[in-house]
């Protein structure tokens, strides 16, 4: 059990350590290679027209939307 609290803290410890040195740095969360705004998209669907998946998904949304209470 003694040995459990040690790794337990230590843990601990490492995840503080790395909050404090990224609240002291200041920057924001990023992936490893910058995600798609690296590839010059700004949106994960970057087409003219969407596909018929998405515009029916976007006629769902429309709908839940219209429908809602407010």
């Amino acid at each position: 059990m003694g040995l459990f609290l040690l790794v337990f803290a230590i843990f601990l410890v490492v995840v503080l350590a790395m909050s404090v040195g990224f609240i002291v740095q200041k920057k924001s969360i990023s992936g490893s290679c910058g995600g798609i705004s690296a590839l010059g998209m700004d949106k994960a669907c970057d087409c003219d027209e969407p596909c018929d998946d998405k515009k029916e998904r976007m006629a769902k949304e429309q709908e839940w939307q219209k429908n809602r209470i407010h």
